[in-house]
């Protein structure tokens, strides 16, 4: 029986999972989205992603594609959701499904993605998995006079983790921006055609060393010109850190 290709758009809380892709030794997202498939249609899936994240991201969307025949529970959406949710464990939420051209990839056909960095300045228990607690009041006007020299097509290899294999360096970050969401919480937004490994950790690690020590908005430009990861700043925690938005032309 011909098989097609579906779309599932995912959200997951990531605390408890060694980030979205399969490991040898240890639990992932991708993981248990295969094996509550299989379950569900009674065969061996295998789902790719749009990306990777890393252990203990966050992702409040994130499209994976997988091939099956369109038959039995396939032609029922909305009883999928609901049937492939109840084997998913708590923190992994399937939201759609969404039949797609047979040619349709997951990674290599979205057009631009976006991420949050959640910081938080009073203590509290209830927030702490979701948020990065700080104590100290960075500059904001000054880490958003930093963040410009973020935008365009430039080589990130600064911000990369080292002994990564990549084709290339290059991203076309389209925003950058830090907004109060409320007198308490700061969030870095940052949307780029790709992103490289632990790339936006170290961005906000940067952007904190400009706003909370005296090194002015113009350092940024000097750590991506460096093109060393031992200029930047130190990676922020990843509990922080959410996947937001996978964009793609046809969805």
């Amino acid at each position: 029986m011909d098989k097609r290709r579906f779309f599932l758009e995912i959200a997951y809380f990531g605390q408890s999972y060694h980030g979205w892709q399969v490991q040898n030794n240890a639990i992932s997202v991708q993981e248990v989205l295969n094996r509550a498939l299989a379950t569900l249609l009674r065969e061996p899936i295998e789902t790719t992603g749009a990306g990777r994240t890393d252990t203990g991201v966050h992702a409040k969307q994130l499209y994976a594609h997988f091939d099956a025949a369109a038959v039995g529970i396939l032609t029922k959406p909305d009883r999928f959701i609901h049937s492939l949710n109840a084997l998913l464990p708590f923190d992994v939420a399937v939201k759609r499904l969404i039949e797609v051209a047979d040619d349709a990839h997951a990674r290599f056909d979205a057009t631009h993605r976006s991420y949050e960095y959640h910081l938080h300045f009073h203590k509290d228990p209830f927030i702490y998995p979701y948020s990065c607690f700080m104590r100290d009041r960075p500059d904001v006007d000054k880490m958003n006079e930093a963040a410009q020299f973020l935008l365009g097509k430039q080589d990130f290899e600064c911000f990369s983790k080292s002994h990564t294999q990549v084709f290339t360096n290059i991203c076309d970050i389209r925003r950058a921006e830090w907004l109060w969401h409320n007198e308490q919480d700061l969030v870095f937004h940052i949307t780029a055609d790709r992103f490289l490994r632990n790339m936006v950790r170290a961005i906000v690690g940067t952007s904190l060393e400009i706003g909370l020590k005296d090194k002015p908005a113009s350092f940024m430009q000097e750590v991506i010109k460096s093109k060393s990861r031992g200029k930047a700043g130190v990676s922020v925690p990843a509990h922080g850190l959410y996947l937001t938005e996978v964009a793609y032309p046809y969805i």
